[in-house]
């Protein structure tokens, strides 16, 4: 049995990514109900930690109250998202905060629609290829833009590069979106078995965590020409997007601001992003970390999720890594991500991370994971050496730790934490 819901309550889904779930989303949507996407592996001692102060008044933790809910609020074509998905922050400086749009009046709502459809092109003929898990913003973002365009999602369950290449020859996607993980899984997968035609793909989107040139480079001879994009975001808004050939004449950026959009850097190099009213937020329960994450501006309301970067002459963004990553080592900002794009450049590193450590002499020690690919030598020697020639003495990493693959989260961001422990052990 359903419980009576009234407008703007919440309503957490705990259970794995399918058509009945899409439908439950846009169905609580359409009239004001607001779900919570979580990951359905939490254990009951991580869903009470973050949903105690987001207090939804439904938790769906099976498939049948998840059919229920549906034939309880079924979703119309048509109807309109009157909210935002409540997705959390990932959590990893403490509990995950709840991202709460409000509720949308009808002006917003089509607004909210209409943003996404200008810029990614949904259309009812578009068929939108699911690989990651649909409680993460970006998979249901576009699955939700999708629908709600007529078009039809494809969901083939967990990621498995055999599944999606049989359902790119099977389903015939028009749009799909990624991490980069998925494409270097992809790419292995299609070098032992055979690259399938995708040619049916108009737009690929990738997003998440930094992407490996040389993956990006395969990612543009595989896809259709202009068919492939990079978009920076967050869970709390979007502030970017980028085409693979703007990338190229501008290696390393993500892109400028979005239509409706302004960004800026302050003078401590974070970024700042000026939205439209439909894509404001509060942190649910949280009035004082909403008033930190947002400032006024000439231009409105703009917010921050704490990342670093450069923006050039021409509004074109460069990262710099985010702020609680920053390395401050004998006093001196060492931001991992350039470190981190000097090492891809060794032949033979197929993946790096680098972190801070506490050190009794500097404050923080420079580190670097990394995982080998190929035949290289990555002796801690060789890419001790290899650093000295590419890097200033405070950005060089004074610690190595050699594994066969970083820990990634579901969205591709590697575990910084894990590593330190790691670390710490030993």
């Amino acid at each position: 049995m359903i419980p009576p819901l009234a407008e703007g309550d919440r309503v957490a889904l705990l259970v794995p990514g399918s058509q009945r779930y899409l439908d439950a989303v846009l169905g609580l949507l359409a009239v004001g109900l607001v779900p919570i996407p979580l990951d359905p592996r939490l254990t009951d001692a991580e869903r009470t930690r973050i949903l105690e102060p987001l207090s939804p008044a439904l938790r769906v933790e099976d498939e049948a109250t998840l059919d229920a809910l549906v034939a309880a609020h079924p979703w119309t074509p048509g109807a309109l998202p009157r909210a935002r998905p409540m997705h959390c922050t990932s959590g990893t400086t403490g509990v995950p905060k709840g991202v709460w749009s409000g509720l949308l009046d009808d002006e917003a709502a089509a607004a909210l629609v209409a943003e996404e459809r200008d810029l990614w092109g949904f259309a009812p003929e578009d068929v939108n290829l699911v690989l990651s898990p649909l409680y993460h913003s970006a998979p249901l973002r576009f699955a939700m833009g999708t629908r709600l365009a007529g078009g039809r999602v494809v969901i083939p369950g967990p990621f498995d590069p055999a599944l999606v290449t049989d359902a790119l020859a099977r389903e015939r996607p028009t749009t799909l979106f990624c991490v980069p993980t998925h494409l270097q899984r992809l790419f292995a997968h299609w070098d032992a078995v055979g690259t399938p035609d995708v040619s049916s793909v108009r737009l690929l989107a990738h997003a998440g965590a930094p992407c490996p040139r040389e993956v990006k480079e395969r990612l543009i001879a595989t896809f259709p020409a202009g068919s492939t994009w990079e978009f920076y975001g967050s869970t709390e808004g979007q502030f970017t997007a980028c085409r693979s050939e703007e990338w190229r004449e501008r290696p390393g950026t993500v892109g400028r601001a979005r239509p409706g959009r302004v960004l800026s850097v302050d003078d401590d190099g974070q970024i700042w992003c000026t939205v439209p009213p439909h894509a404001r937020f509060a942190y649910f329960g949280a009035p004082e970390k909403t008033a930190a994450a947002w400032r006024e501006t000439p231009r409105g309301p703009a917010f921050t999720v704490g990342d670093l970067g450069r923006l050039d002459a021409d509004g074109y963004l460069y990262l710099d890594g985010r702020r609680e990553d920053l390395v401050i080592s004998g006093g001196v900002n060492v931001y991992p991500l350039e470190v981190e794009e000097a090492l891809r450049e060794l032949d033979g590193v197929a993946d790096v991370c680098v972190f801070g450590v506490d050190d009794p002499a500097w404050g923080q020690r420079v580190c670097a994971a990394v995982a080998p690919g190929g035949t290289a030598d990555l002796s801690p020697e060789a890419l001790t050496a290899f650093a000295r020639g590419r890097l200033a003495p405070p950005k060089r990493p004074k610690t190595w730790l050699l594994l066969d693959e970083l820990p990634r989260t579901l969205t591709g961001k590697v575990r910084r934490d894990d590593l330190r422990a790691r670390l710490a052990g030993g």
